[in-house]
């Protein structure tokens, strides 16, 4: 057993504590939000939360511990205000844990809008060959995503939806440990995720969220079994800290819809939103239709489909889109412009059977459509469109893939691009969307 000298005032023996997680054993709300707060002003050092970082990845935390981080990471900054003159209105969200070709928030925002729930979203940018939500909305023309408060109440009232990036006050805490994890590989782990996400969504001040955990080789959970205990966690943790939260489980096998890239998935997105099909449109729908259900606007899951599918088809949720991007002085009046295509074909018959998704990323962050170290530029028009979902029959010489990239450097890329779709002989099943609904019960 480790014995923690006693604390007098704001006095602790931080070594201890770093022991005390490290053998494995629990510490108290005080111990921790010392450790948060600490770290915050100075006390704690960097290199002392890494080590309290890596202790968490061996040992864990229990379910207390995981909310009383998230509680402490929230508190160490601001929360979003409420509007004063509707006070009274809702306000819902949906966060992902990042997918290739994941462009769901531009498309279930403004949806969720239309519904009449207000949507403050703060997102972020892209992380490894998961493309960023604020990296696709810079494809349009002078979208500004750095908003004040007054002007972020403004663009809340006009279009009932935003998408920001984070300010230094939204949960400062987690934004300096995350730095700390990306360095020391202690990205992965369950109870710190969670309070990453959590922190940052309570920070917004909703009544429900609903979150979207990618599971297969193109997500951050690759196994179901470790999806599962992220969902469970997350709905246990959003219950303790008030903040109602359910989640799905979806496949990530393969990119989610065609576009993969900035530009190219804000030009998906808009067509989703003007009538589209696939399978965004369908995400949309499944996720939307989850927070109708919590929020209690409908009684039956397949009532509140039909509602998403409503705001979409009539034209709301585009209005509400256009509004937002206005709002926030974007100019988009046509399809964003690609960089020069060039059609990737089959080299035989057969069906899609396997995707690389992490080769077909990588692509793409190669091309410049995504960033390998802070501070890159990122070149918007290039990207990929995949032309088949696993299951689909393809002919010799029927497209695979379009890529978007200058001519001269087509040639870097065909071999390997080949090489991350596997064609089978024989017949393969396609993949269901939607692996696991778990809804918020309170």
């Amino acid at each position: 057993m480790v014995r923690l000298p006693r604390i007098r005032g704001e006095h602790m023996y931080i070594p201890s504590l770093l022991v005390k997680k490290r053998e494995g054993l629990a510490l108290t709300d005080d111990e921790i939000h010392f450790l948060i707060d600490g770290f915050c002003n100075g006390e704690v050092e960097d290199y002392q939360m890494s080590a309290f970082a890596m202790a968490v990845c061996l040992r864990g935390m229990n379910r207390r511990e995981t909310t009383t981080l998230t509680q402490a990471m929230l508190e160490s900054g601001d929360r979003l205000p409420r509007n004063p003159d509707q006070p009274e209105r809702q306000r819902v969200d949906k966060h992902s844990t990042g997918g290739l070709g994941d462009k769901t928030s531009m498309v279930l925002a403004p949806t969720l809008a239309a519904c009449g729930f207000d949507v403050p979203r703060i997102s972020g940018r892209g992380l490894g060959i998961s493309g960023g939500t604020l990296d696709k909305l810079e494809s349009i023309p002078g979208f500004a995503i750095d908003l004040s408060p007054s002007k972020s109440a403004e663009v809340l009232s006009q279009a009932g939806v935003f998408i920001k990036s984070a300010s230094d006050r939204i949960a400062p805490a987690d934004r300096k440990l995350y730095a700390l994890r990306d360095v020391t590989a202690t990205v992965e782990s369950i109870p710190l995720i969670t309070a990453s996400i959590l922190c940052k969504k309570l920070a917004e001040d909703l009544d429900a969220l609903v979150m979207d955990v990618k599971v297969g080789s193109g997500g951050f959970m690759e196994q179901l079994d470790a999806a599962h205990e992220l969902a469970d966690t997350l709905v246990g943790v959003g219950h303790d800290a008030g903040l109602p939260t359910s989640v799905l489980l979806t496949d990530m096998d393969q990119p989610l819809g065609q576009a993969v890239g900035n530009a190219c998935e804000v030009n998906e997105a808009v067509e989703v939103l003007q009538g589209g099909s696939g399978v965004v449109r369908d995400l949309a729908i499944e996720l939307g239709a989850t927070l109708l259900l919590k929020m209690s606007v409908v009684e039956e899951l397949d009532q509140a489909k039909m509602q998403i599918e409503k705001m979409i088809d009539q034209g709301y949720a585009f209005e509400r889109f256009e509004r937002m991007v206005h709002a926030q002085r974007g100019e988009l009046h046509a399809p964003l412009p690609l960089a020069e295509s060039h059609v990737i074909t089959a080299e035989r018959a057969g069906w899609v059977a396997k995707y690389d998704c992490r080769a077909l990323g990588r692509a793409v962050v190669s091309m410049g459509g995504g960033r390998r170290k802070k501070g890159d530029q990122i070149d918007h028009a290039v990207g990929l469109k995949v032309h088949q979902r696993i299951g689909e029959s393809v002919e010799k010489d029927d497209p695979l893939l379009t890529l978007y990239c200058a001519r001269h450097r087509v040639s870097e890329y065909v071999v390997g691009l080949q090489a991350a779709i596997e064609l089978s002989d024989a017949p393969v099943a396609a993949r269901p969307l939607v692996l696991h609904r778990q809804i918020a019960d309170v």
